[in-house]
């Protein structure tokens, strides 16, 4: 079982997710990596979240950015929002990923820093 589910909800945030994945490696953190997007995949995303023994889960998204809103709807586990800059720079999915509504917390690091959110979700399985 990984510690980390790092889900990305596209191939082409390859870059966002290698970033991730690079500090995770270096920190001998298991992981899981999957493209799993909320508008085109909900319900394999859905069986993934359900089935996954992660204990946190890192949402890399671009555009609207509505995978790490998504993942935490369906989990109590923490949960780690990437912006992906896009046709705004990634300020689309930046405030789509900081405006969650009340109970449904999702983390957001900066815009393509996959690697500040691996930093974090390290300190969180470190508690």
């Amino acid at each position: 079982m990984a510690d980390v589910a790092v889900i990305a909800g596209s191939a082409s945030d390859e870059a966002v997710i290698r970033k991730a994945t690079a500090v995770l490696d270096e920190a001998g953190i298991s992981y899981d990596e999957q493209i799993l997007s909320a508008h085109r995949n909900p319900d394999q995303l859905a069986e993934y979240v359900r089935s996954c023994g992660a204990r946190v889960f890192i949402c890399i998204a671009g555009l609207s950015a509505a995978l790490p809103g998504m993942v935490a709807s369906m989990t109590d586990r923490p949960v780690i929002g990437v912006p992906v800059s896009g046709t705004l720079g990634g300020l689309d999915a930046l405030l789509s990923i900081v405006q969650m509504p009340r109970g449904v917390p999702v983390a957001c690091v900066g815009i393509d820093n996959g690697s500040n959110a691996a930093h974090l979700a390290i300190r969180i399985l470190s508690l």
